[in-house]
């Protein structure tokens, strides 16, 4: 399992040894998955991104998401059927998509659920029509906790910045699905068909990457390419089981 932002990349800016990782995966024939906390595109989108702008080939298979990973847990909640279920979604297309993939349809008002991600266009208006929705009685679910998301420009607002405004304004935590909840990795590894035994979780980031495999189980490989520092690493009571520069 393997992280996007910050470990194959930073926003527009390569990183020359993930590229090489990936291939060296693939040569071998050992199956992997992006798993990226990020919501904003949909697997095809990803995939997209990795081959136009830094040369890493994959199938939108190999990608799952927290808003696949959103849809599915509201899927399962409602026995498979969502048919007669409503959400009102704060998020990019990415999140919107998976959602409606599901059965799911949009209400504004008086929603089952409430889900919030990142949305680079957010505005006031969301955040008060989430606010009130959640009020009435929606379930309140965040795709993910990141603060930060690093690119080349430095460490942007991620979706936990976003959800974070929401759980102030209605004095109520989201419920997780992303990393570091074991509920995706959960959901991942059904995917790979694989147990927690057999996998690695690769990432940058201690507290999303690392912690989702502590949860799960799974071994976990802490890059020093995007969030974590050797610092922040070290003061921590449970250690990545591999650690590379």
């Amino acid at each position: 399992m393997i992280d996007l932002d910050g470990t194959m990349y930073r926003g527009k800016e390569r990183i020359p040894e993930a590229k090489a990782f990936v291939e060296r995966l693939q040569a071998k024939h050992i199956p992997f998955l992006f798993l990226t906390n990020n919501t904003t595109k949909s697997p095809a989108d990803v995939c997209w991104n990795l081959a136009h702008n830094h040369d890493v080939h994959a199938d939108p298979s190999q990608v799952y998401t927290p808003a696949l990973a959103t849809a599915s847990w509201i899927q399962q909640a409602n026995g498979g059927d969502c048919s007669g279920k409503s959400v009102y979604a704060i998020g990019e297309l990415g999140l919107k998509q998976a959602l409606l993939d599901v059965g799911l349809r949009f209400n504004e008002v008086d929603p089952d659920y409430v889900v919030v991600g990142l949305d680079y266009d957010v505005t006031y208006h969301k955040f008060e029509l989430a606010t009130l929705a959640i009020q009435r009685g929606a379930m309140f679910i965040g795709t993910n906790a990141d603060t930060n998301l690093p690119n080349e420009r430095g460490h942007v607002p991620g979706a936990g910045s976003v959800i974070a405004l929401v759980e102030r304004s209605t004095q109520q935590k989201a419920f997780y699905i992303g990393k570091p909840e074991r509920i995706i990795m959960d959901q991942a590894l059904h995917k790979m068909n694989m147990r927690a035994d057999q996998v690695v979780m690769v990432g940058d980031n201690y507290n999303t990457d690392i912690k989702a495999g502590i949860n799960a189980g799974v071994d976990t490989l802490l890059v020093y390419t995007g969030i974590s520092t050797r610092e922040q690493v070290k003061a921590q009571m449970v250690q990545p089981t591999h650690q590379v520069a």
